[in-house]
């Protein structure tokens, strides 16, 4: 059983940054396919980026595309949301999860069989 723990949330002005970071209990992290996904009251959770277990491929949503990063540090069993230029709409619980397998990216939620407790970003204008 993977257990995940988000940290990095808070308030920041909109144009502002923050960094979101996912620690994983165990080792065999390093073979999942890491997302973060997005959710506000009343909505869907929606995907937000994927990596690959080795970090050399990943995928955004093109609301995020250009603005956020996704990375991983296989060694410290992290991986971590860069957000830049954020906007009022980038407001939302921000949850990473772990595929449990081996696999290429994630875009659905039904890929992952492990999620976080979730860390709140809001973004002021």
């Amino acid at each position: 059983q993977v257990q995940l723990v988000e940290s990095g949330g808070g308030l920041v002005q909109a144009g502002g940054s923050l960094r979101l970071s996912c620690a994983a209990s165990e080792r065999t992290f390093s073979r999942y396919t890491m997302g973060w996904f997005r959710q506000t009251p009343g909505k869907e959770r929606e995907f937000v980026a994927t990596i690959n277990w080795s970090g050399d491929s990943s995928a955004y949503a093109n609301s995020v595309k250009g603005r956020f990063t996704i990375s991983r540090d296989n060694v410290k069993n992290t991986v971590y949301l860069q957000m830049n230029s954020l906007r009022s709409e980038d407001t939302a619980a921000y949850y990473c999860a772990a595929t449990g397998v081996t696999y290429g990216l994630g875009y659905s939620q039904s890929s992952y069989a492990y999620w976080g407790q979730g860390t709140q970003v809001t973004v002021s204008s």
